[in-house]
């Protein structure tokens, strides 16, 4: 050993009394058909639950329909509505749903906004379904606010 120390290479990072800075990094693109993976992958997944969403409200709206044994009764309920009604709705949501997550598995432009908005009146139509069938409810629930999260989350990065 020769007795010198090694020195560090490169440009210096700063000066004594001057405040560092964290290197620069680089923004996602403003492009607005560039998507990022995370993002890209949270709509298709949207676009899968909502298309099944739609059929399974399909489904129960129809078990609604058919047999009303299928739910159970409820005493009084704010919201109380004939079990036949909360079929139909539970049909014409579902078509709607299903129609929009095939629109989002498109890629068509349209399916976002509409996505959203069809995804908040499931949410709520959930919610005041939750009498009939809560652990249902609550899970289509949880679905549809991440179907919000992922529609609104792609709507950002869109421009």
């Amino acid at each position: 050993m020769s007795g010198q120390t090694a020195q560090p290479g490169g440009e210096p990072e700063g000066e004594v009394g001057s405040a560092w800075t964290a290197p620069k990094r680089e923004r996602p693109s403003a492009d607005p058909g560039e998507r990022t993976p995370w993002v890209s992958g949270g709509v298709l997944f949207a676009g899968v639950l909502m298309l099944c969403n739609g059929v399974l409200a399909v489904l129960q709206g129809i078990a609604a329909v058919a047999d009303d044994d299928v739910y159970g009764r409820i005493g009084s309920y704010v919201y109380e509505l004939d079990l036949t009604g909360w079929g139909w709705i539970h049909i014409v949501l579902g078509v709607l749903v299903a129609i929009t997550g095939g629109g989002l598995l498109k890629d068509a432009v349209w399916a976002r906004p509409v996505g959203i908005f069809f995804a908040a009146l499931s949410l709520v139509a959930q919610f005041l379904f939750l009498p009939y069938a809560p652990v249902w409810s609550m899970i289509m629930m949880a679905i549809d606010v991440f179907v919000i999260w992922a529609l609104a989350s792609r709507m950002e990065h869109a421009g």
